[in-house]
């Protein structure tokens, strides 16, 4: 079957979830001694340090930018089973950011954290699937994979995935499933699935 490609604005609330919460703090800045504290910290093993030094080469906040560099410390976090830093390795990989392009790899590492129940792991599991990279198309793997994101049960979560039934983007389009996730979302007070799924289509 062929699948629309994910929209923006689904993409964007998927990064938006909350994250589990790491023994480090993310912060927009760090002065020199929080960083030198932070990398002290990741030198030494601390995986979540790792993460957030890796986070900060990605995005060039208070580091020069360097994807590989981000790669190297997503990589040690990941390997001692830190799912976020899985999750980032598992992104690296599939845009080709710090390392050659690899949809293998990031289903593997997107696998890793989506084992452990990491939203953000099953959804983009869900994505490989759906779209058949790195793995062979497969719509009930890929639905597999968007439930468990969805049943983790915030209400964001499951009016993406109405959402995503109701235009058929990546899984199959199916009415009846995107009422029952819109339902959902509105039973938790989700303002936007309260308002008729085909309206909701029209607008998108």
């Amino acid at each position: 079957m062929s699948h629309h490609a994910l929209g923006a604005a689904a993409v964007a609330a998927v990064l938006s979830l909350p994250v589990l919460g790491p023994p480090v703090q993310a912060q927009d800045t760090w002065t020199t001694q929080e960083l030198a504290e932070l990398r002290a910290r990741a030198e030494a093993g601390d995986a979540s340090a790792q993460y957030y030094l890796g986070d900060r080469y990605d995005i060039g906040l208070d580091v020069p930018e360097d994807k590989a560099e981000a790669v190297r410390w997503f990589r040690l976090a990941a390997e001692q089973g830190y799912a976020r830093a899985q999750v980032m390795l598992g992104w690296m990989y599939r845009f080709g950011e710090g390392v050659p392009q690899n949809y293998a790899e990031a289903v593997r590492w997107y696998r890793l954290a989506a084992e452990q129940g990491h939203a953000r792991g099953q959804f983009h599991l869900g994505l490989m699937y759906g779209n058949g990279r790195g793995v062979p198309e497969d719509d009930a793997e890929a639905a597999r994979w968007f439930r468990l994101f969805a049943e983790q049960g915030t209400a964001g979560d499951q009016f993406l995935l109405g959402s995503m039934y109701a235009d058929g983007e990546v899984v199959a389009q199916d009415y009846v499933e995107a009422v029952r996730w819109f339902r959902l979302a509105a039973e938790q007070g989700y303002a936007d699935a309260q308002t008729e799924p085909r309206a909701h289509v029209r607008r998108r």
